[in-house]
């Protein structure tokens, strides 16, 4: 892809952990579609995932954002540019309802969010906006229950409405299918297709299954370093991922 269609960019992007090389040197660009991000455990995916969100520091190397450099912004920083994510665990309030997850979401983009003297029904458009999105997730008919009352699957489907509604530009997906049987499965496969054909998707998956049927490109990482990348198809027939990673698949 040009590299003027890429909305998220990295180069020589590496991280040490002690003697510890996690991510070592890493040139990678995010553009539109899915892109799954894939390798054998301790491969360096969510570190890599850490350092694009500013949960960590690289130790070298640079990450740019629409052609502006990110590398040291802080996490609500870089949120706050258009880059949402989803983690490995749930960050849903379980006290709070599906609807008052989503609606503070939306809220938090407004500038009278933190104004605690004004109603949410009167800023405008919030309703609107969160009904929508619940719409798009299946669960207006789930609005006024708590989220932990949510199965593990409509739960994780809550968290990534969550990173929709505060309107990203690209999203960060880690492993959005673990832990799910195969109707949870399928549901959040379908709304991974609908998101990313609106906004860039990074994903991590270990489903080689899901991967090769939804992403447009896939980068292969193998200690810490990209092993190859291309499409589900080059990826498929690639010596060297056959062997570090899909073993024959």
């Amino acid at each position: 892809m040009p590299s003027d269609k890429l909305i998220l960019k990295t180069k020589n992007l590496s991280k040490d952990f002690g003697a510890l090389r996690a991510v070592n040197d890493v040139t990678l660009g995010i553009g539109s579609g899915v892109h799954s991000i894939i390798g054998p455990n301790g491969a360096g995916k969510t570190t890599l995932f850490n350092l694009l969100t500013g949960f960590l520091n690289p130790t070298k190397g640079k990450i740019f954002y629409q052609g502006e450099e990110i590398t040291h912004l802080a996490p609500y920083e870089i949120s706050k540019t258009g880059i949402a994510r989803s983690f490995q665990i749930t960050s849903v309030f379980p006290e709070l309802t599906v609807y008052e997850n989503v609606r503070l979401a939306v809220q938090s983009r407004l500038k009278a969010s933190y104004n605690f003297l004004v109603s949410f029904k009167s800023l405008k458009g919030v309703d609107e906006k969160t009904k929508n999105i619940l719409s798009q997730l299946g669960l207006l008919e789930l609005a006024d229950l708590k989220a932990k009352n949510l199965s593990y699957g409509l739960q994780r489907s809550l968290d990534i409405g969550v990173s929709l509604a505060t309107e990203p530009k690209v999203i960060l997906l880690d492993e959005p299918t673990s832990g799910m049987d195969q109707k949870d499965t399928d549901q959040i496969i379908q709304l991974i297709s609908d998101t990313s054909s609106k906004i860039p998707v990074a994903l991590i998956e270990h489903n080689i299954d899901i991967v090769l049927s939804i992403s447009d490109v896939i980068t292969v990482l193998y200690q810490g370093e990209i092993l190859a990348e291309g499409t589900p198809s080059e990826i498929q027939n690639n010596d060297k991922v056959q062997e570090a990673y899909l073993g024959g698949y």
